[in-house]
């Protein structure tokens, strides 16, 4: 497939996850490569499936549709009704999951995600595959920048993201702007639905992208592409972070997981930090700097104190000169 369009660098993309993922997941001749999009029925993802459909055959893919179906549009079943349409136009499967948002103090926007994010895991493919773009790394890195974000979080969204319990999350559009995105849609006369509420600047989201990106883009007119380089800037520079938390993990901890406190009390405070990080990753768990500033100082307190730090529904405890899980 010729040309730098959305369609080419989906293609793009493809060949080389399945390089790299072939003894795992395409396995020859053995069988299909099952992959599944995520399909609002917007612009992007609307896109994304039409670039897949045609990449069936070259390919060999099994391509499925999947919908979240959140409920929180009076449009909601219209969306669906849509994506079924389309989905039938291009022969390709698709199922529709109804899932309920409970809104939390994070906001009604991360309740939705979370509740994709585990409709995401059940479902039997080798990746989902997502249709944000460069301006929506842009605005995403924007977003985190604003909230005092750190390397990783300013790493924003990653072109291949792992997960462990489920299926990985896969964003072959991250580096296509929007507008190719939009030209392409109307070259091929595609069809799509506009959600009321991403125009509703009272979400921050919408408002960096409705107001702050534009008037950006008044002085410096390559701000989205310079911002999502700036992000892939900053995952290199996490990618070394993590790397050096490794190197620093060597002899750092014991037979049970516990982590030596004397190996923090020997670092630098940051690479202190860095290698604390790293080990609360390891469960699966992510705090803030202020946070994680909080724990280290606990952490490294007089050699006979030994307190129990609560994380969310969890506690560390200091025992014996090691942090572990209580």
């Amino acid at each position: 497939m010729e040309g730098t369009g959305p369609a080419a660098r989906v293609a793009a993309f493809l060949r080389e996850q399945r390089d790299r993922r072939e003894r795992r997941v395409v396995q020859g001749a053995q069988g299909a490569w099952q992959l599944c999009v995520g399909f609002s029925g917007g612009l992007d993802s609307t896109v994304l499936l039409h670039c897949l459909a045609g990449l069936r055959a070259p390919l060999g893919l099994e391509l499925t549709a999947l919908h979240v179906h959140h409920g929180l549009q009076s449009e909601a079943d219209a969306w669906a009704e849509h994506c079924a349409a389309v989905c039938a136009d291009l022969a390709v499967p698709l199922a529709i999951e109804r899932v309920r948002v409970v809104t939390t103090d994070k906001g009604i926007e991360a309740a939705a995600r979370d509740a994709r994010r585990r409709v995401f895991a059940a479902q039997p493919a080798a990746a989902i595959l997502l249709a944000q773009h460069r301006d929506d790394q842009a605005e995403t890195f924007l977003f985190r920048l604003l909230r005092g974000a750190g390397t990783r979080g300013l790493a924003a969204m990653r072109p291949v993201t792992p997960i462990t319990q489920g299926p990985d999350l896969w964003r072959p559009l991250l580096d296509t702007p929007r507008a190719e995105i939009l030209g392409y849609a109307k070259d091929n006369a595609l069809r799509w639905v506009d959600d009321p509420s991403n125009a509703d600047a009272a979400y921050t989201r919408n408002f960096l992208r409705l107001n702050i990106v534009p008037a950006l883009a008044t002085r410096f007119p390559a701000v989205g592409a310079i911002l999502a380089r700036t992000a892939e800037q900053m995952a290199e520079d996490a990618a070394l972070l993590d790397e050096l938390a490794e190197l620093d993990f060597e002899g750092a901890c014991d037979a049970e997981g516990g982590l030596s406190c004397l190996r923090l009390m020997a670092l630098t405070p940051a690479r202190a930090r860095n290698l604390l990080r790293g080990w609360l990753a390891r469960s699966g768990v992510f705090i803030d700097r202020a946070r994680l500033d909080d724990l280290l100082k606990q952490a490294l307190s007089a050699p006979d104190a030994h307190p129990e730090i609560r994380i969310g529904e969890r506690y560390l405890k200091r025992s014996r000169g090691f942090l572990r899980w209580a």
